[in-house]
C-alpha cells in the first residue's frame, strides 16, 4: 500500500499542491491527467524526495517519512522503494545502456559489477533491445533512450514506479514503442503512478485516472467515469480541449 497524506507544496509565493490525499494499492496503475502548471510533475517528485514537500506523510509499505521531520536514512529507504522514469530520459552518456541499467543495482543495491551487467542483459532482453547493450545514449533513437530509461528503474523491482510524462519528449515515431513496454509491465502487475498527455493510454490502461487542477485532485475515478462521464467543469473543459471528449 502506498499513501500520501495530506501533501503541500509552494515555491516561492506559488502553492503548487493544497493538501493531495491518495492511496495506492499493488498492482495498481494510476494515471494522472491535467492541464500543465497544475502540479502533477511536482506531487511524482514528492513521492520520492526529488522535491521534498513542505508538508505531508509518504508511506509506501512500511516505510513512512515526513516531510517536515525526517532522516537521510528514511529518505534512502523510501527512494529504495521506487523506480523514476524522467521526461529527459536522464541517461549517463558516458556509460553504455547495459551499464546505465546496472548502475543502480551496484550503486543502490551493492551487487557486484558482473551479476548486475549479467542482470542487465536480461532486462535488454526483456525490453527489445538485447542487441543495444555496448550502445551510448548519443546513438540510441529516443524511444530507445526512454525504453533504456524504463529498464534502468525496472531492474531495482521497485515497489512503486513513477513516469513524469514518459513520451512528452518523443518524436511520434517513438511514442507507441515506449507505451507498449509501459502496456506490457501493466500486464506484469507493475504498480505505477504515471503523469501523461496520453489519453489513449489512459483509457486502455490505467485502473484509475486523476484529474489535476490547482494543486487539487478535483475527480478520480475509472477510465470509463473520467471519460465518459466527468462530473466537474473543469474536467469537461480539459477533455475538450485535448480532445477526449
Amino acid at each position: 500500500m502506498i499513501k500520501l497524506d495530506n501533501i503541500h507544496k509552494r515555491f516561492g509565493d506559488s502553492e503548487v499542491l493544497k493538501g493531495i490525499n491518495l492511496e495506492i494499492k499493488q498492482g495498481e496503475i494510476i494515471v494522472i491527467i491535467g492541464s500543465s502548471g497544475t502540479g502533477k510533475s511536482t506531487l511524482l517528485r514528492t513521492v520520492n524526495f526529488l522535491e521534498r514537500a513542505d508538508k505531508g506523510v509518504i508511506s509506501i509499505d512500511d516505510v513512512s517519512v515526513d516531510s517536515e521531520k525526517h532522516t537521510e536514512a528514511e529518505v534512502l529507504a523510501l527512494r529504495r522503494k521506487t523506480g523514476f522514469v524522467f521526461q529527459n530520459y536522464a541517461l549517463f552518456a558516458h556509460m553504455t545502456a547495459r551499464q546505465n541499467i546496472a548502475e543502480g543495482l551496484i550503486t543502490v543495491r551493492g551487487w557486484k559489477k558482473s551479476h548486475a551487467l549479467q542482470r542487465a542483459q536480461q532486462i535488454l532482453d526483456d525490453i527489445g533491445l538485447s542487441d543495444k547493450g555496448d550502445s551510448y545514449p548519443a546513438s540510441l533513437s529516443g524511444g530507445q533512450q526512454q525504453r533504456v530509461g524504463i529498464g534502468r528503474a525496472m531492474a531495482l523491482q521497485p515497489e512503486l514506479l513513477l513516469f513524469d510524462e514518459p513520451t512528452s519528449a518523443l518524436d511520434p515515431e517513438w511514442v507507441g514503442e515506449v507505451l507498449s513496454l509501459m502496456k506490457d509491465l501493466a500486464t506484469k502487475h507493475q504498480t505505477m503512478l504515471v503523469v501523461t498527455h496520453e489519453m489513449q493510454f489512459a483509457r486502455e490502461v490505467a485502473d484509475r485516472v486523476i484529474f489535476m487542477a490547482e494543486g487539487h485532485i478535483v475527480e478520480q475515478g475509472s477510465p470509463q467515469d473520467i471519460f465518459g462521464n466527468p462530473q466537474d467543469p473543469r474536467l469537461k473543459k480539459f477533455l475538450r480541449q485535448v480532445g477526449a471528449d
